[in-house]
C-alpha cells in the first residue's frame, strides 16, 4: 500500500543526515541499499501479524556507498509479511487501523524532523 501525502515525496536530503534521523525514529537501513537506492524499514507487529513500513529513496548526487550522497525520497509503502513468501504491498491487503496509525505517525515524525533540520540550516 502506498502511503500518499506524507510530505516526504520528492524531499531531498543528505544521506548521512537521513541515516541519523531515520535511526532516531526506528527506521533501519541495515544492508538495504545499492549504489543508487536506499531503503529504510520499520517492523510493526500486531495481533500475530507482521507488517513493514518502508521508506525508499534514490541518489540524485553521489553514490550511497560514498562519503557523500543526496537522496530524493519517494512515496512510502506499507506491506504485510507472509511466511515464507515475503512482503506483499498490494492494494488488496488489509491493514488494521492501529498499524496504519503507527505508520502515519512514524512518517509524520520523519517528515517533521527533516523540515526542522532544513529550517535550521
Amino acid at each position: 500500500m502506498r502511503i500518499e501525502n506524507t510530505g516526504l515525496e520528492g524531499v531531498t536530503i543528505d544521506l548521512e543526515l537521513l541515516d541519523d534521523i531515520a535511526e532516531n525514529i526506528g527506521l533501519v537501513r541495515a544492508g538495504q541499499w545499492d549504489y543508487e537506492r536506499v531503503t529504510y524499514d520499520r517492523k510493526i507487529e500486531f495481533k500475530g501479524d507482521i507488517f513493514y513500513l518502508r521508506v525508499q529513496g534514490y541518489a540524485i548526487e553521489g553514490e550511497v556507498d560514498g562519503k557523500h550522497a543526496v537522496i530524493k525520497l519517494i512515496t512510502p509503502l506499507l506491506g504485510k509479511h507472509y511466511y515464507p513468501h515475503g512482503v506483499e504491498y498490494g492494494e488488496g491487503e488489509h491493514f488494521p487501523n492501529t498499524v496504519l496509525n503507527t505508520s502515519k505517525k512514524l512518517l509524520n515524525d520523519l517528515s517533521e524532523a527533516i523540515k526542522n533540520l532544513n529550517s535550521s540550516q
